[in-house]
């Protein structure tokens, strides 16, 4: 009997431990906070694999964002649509936003949920610099429209407020989000979110899967360091600072050959300053009116032009820098701000403004080395000078000739000019016993 009894009491200790390691799911959670840029979609596209490889069955994406590239939203929303595990798209914490990119990945998600205090809309195309002209205007809304309209159809979310959200650039809070059925939960913090979503039951690629995470663990998984550095220069202002630092920093090494810090910090500025360009949509018409405005910038240096190359110069760098992020879909957000454009360019006016007024002084300063550089010297006649003898000039011995007859000795006199480490001289004053 004591045996029956001990079997009975194990089993049901396995059978338990057994019941909550499948009930209490494991919960992975990834958090965007910034732009969607390919750093982001890499990291997010990671996430899922990794949570796949665990055994992960739930996923819940924190989300702070103004939007981002459409590449990038495409394929987040690509991964969300299709994976076979749930995932929960959390706009958090308080006062974040899903605008632009981060409408269309709310809406994709398999539960949707907000925290108090936050919003989403306004995923109206807009153009990076200025308006884009009606017909380029007219497709690329219409482009956002069909795209958020497939993903509201397919998570049966409200599809006219979704294609407000595009045409009206409608933005509207959590409450009003839950009321219109954009999203499903507002949740306080990830805890509460999670044990609202316990026992609910979405359709993922592989079926319907019903949720136990009351209890689930939560596994925090951050951007790596490779990932973070990425995020950062993905940054079009970034980008574009890193590209003009980098110039600025061979044009030091070129004028001042051996430096090589100025060298070393152009260079890794400029192969940062590409790599972030090559995730971005670059304009090449605007890139190539840069490095013009910095060659006639150059110039400036070396010809006289009256200003006219500076004013050439600033013109294209200005607008280089207008053109130099092109939008492909004006869903897209990424632009130079109009501050580190301006700033820019009147901080490299003056800094090569700088070099022509110091490469102008230099031109006109007397030589202080060299033969040239003893014209107009003082000396002394240490013998007589009938018309040859020795001079004392700075300390130093010289080979001199008069120019103007006998010179006597202890006259002070004055270098005229100097042929073959010869001094051709002329009195000065006698010097005085």
């Amino acid at each position: 009997m004591r045996k029956k009894l001990l079997i009975i009491t194990a089993a049901s200790v396995v059978f338990y431990f057994s019941f909550k390691s499948v009930s209490a799911q494991t919960v992975y959670l990834l958090k965007i906070d910034g732009t969607i840029n390919p750093a982001t979609a890499e990291y997010i596209e990671r996430g899922l694999t990794t949570a796949q490889e665990k055994g992960v069955k739930c996923i819940v994406i924190q989300l702070n964002t103004p939007g981002g590239l459409l590449k990038s939203t495409r394929a987040i929303v690509t991964s969300i649509l299709e994976s076979d595990i749930p995932i929960v798209v959390y706009v958090a914490p308080g006062g974040a936003h899903a605008g632009s990119a981060g409408v269309f990945i709310t809406m994709a998600a398999h539960i949707a949920a907000m925290a108090p205090g936050t919003n989403i809309g306004a995923a109206h195309p807009v153009g990076l610099q200025g308006q884009a002209d009606s017909i380029m205007n007219e497709k690329a809304t219409n482009d956002a429209a069909a795209f958020i309209r497939a993903i509201a159809e397919k998570r049966k979310r409200n599809l006219s407020w979704a294609e407000d959200a595009v045409r009206k650039s409608l933005s509207i809070s959590d409450k009003e989000a839950l009321e219109k059925n954009v999203i499903d939960i507002i949740a306080t913090n990830v805890q509460d979110l999670l044990q609202q979503i316990d026992g609910r039951e979405v359709e993922t690629s592989k079926g319907i899967v019903r949720l136990s995470t009351k209890d689930a663990s939560l596994i925090v998984d951050e951007m790596a360091w490779s990932e973070k550095i990425l995020d950062i220069i993905s940054d079009p202002n970034i980008a574009y600072i890193l590209f003009l630092l980098g110039i600025y920093g061979l044009i030091f090494e070129l004028y001042n050959p051996g430096a090589i810090v100025p060298g070393v910090i152009g260079v890794i500025s400029l192969i940062l300053a590409f790599y972030s360009m090559h995730t971005l949509p670059i304009n090449y018409a605007g890139l190539a009116l840069i490095i013009v405005g910095i060659i006639l910038f150059l110039l400036e240096i070396k010809i006289v032009s009256h200003g006219l190359l500076s004013i050439g110069g600033i013109l294209c760098l200005f607008l280089g820098s207008i053109m130099l992020i092109r939008t492909p879909s004006g869903l897209e957000i990424m632009q130079i701000s109009w501050t580190v454009i301006v700033f820019s360019v009147i901080l490299t006016t003056l800094f090569f403004l700088v070099l022509v007024t110091l490469g102008l002084k230099a031109q006109k300063r007397k030589p202080t080395t060299g033969e040239e550089g003893l014209i107009g010297e003082i000396g002394e006649a240490l013998e007589n000078l009938t018309p040859h003898g020795m001079v004392r000039v700075h300390g130093e011995l010289w080979k001199a000739v008069s120019t103007l007859g006998k010179i006597p000795k202890g006259t002070l006199v004055r270098i005229s000019r100097v042929e073959n480490l010869t001094l051709y001289v002329e009195p000065l004053q006698r010097k005085e016993t």
